[in-house]
């Protein structure tokens, strides 16, 4: 799967394609717009590189700069600056690479 594969699936789909580990089924949501759905995936999965990852960009969604500060430290991933749909973007391509 590739990326326009991926948001060809959140605009046809009601549910994310099987087999997706926790980071990428959270974006999938966050595709979505379900923002609620998203962070109940990587809140069960902290601790783990990748969910922390999500969970920042999460927070970055919502707002919550000094929330995202804390879990892009945690991951090691550098903070990012740019459009929310960047980061989207890169996340899911990043995850995508290692199914």
């Amino acid at each position: 799967m590739n990326l326009n594969d991926f948001r060809q699936s959140i605009e046809s789909d009601d549910t994310p394609p099987a087999g997706f580990e926790p980071a990428l089924e959270a974006m999938w949501f966050a595709g979505k717009g379900n923002w609620n759905r998203a962070h109940e995936i990587v809140q069960g999965h902290e601790g783990t590189s990748d969910p922390d990852w999500v969970h920042a960009y999460l927070h970055r969604v919502e707002g919550d700069i000094a929330n995202a500060g804390y879990w892009y430290a945690r991951c090691g991933k550098p903070r990012h600056e740019g459009p929310l749909e960047e980061e989207w973007a890169a996340i899911v391509t990043s995850l995508l690479g290692r199914g």
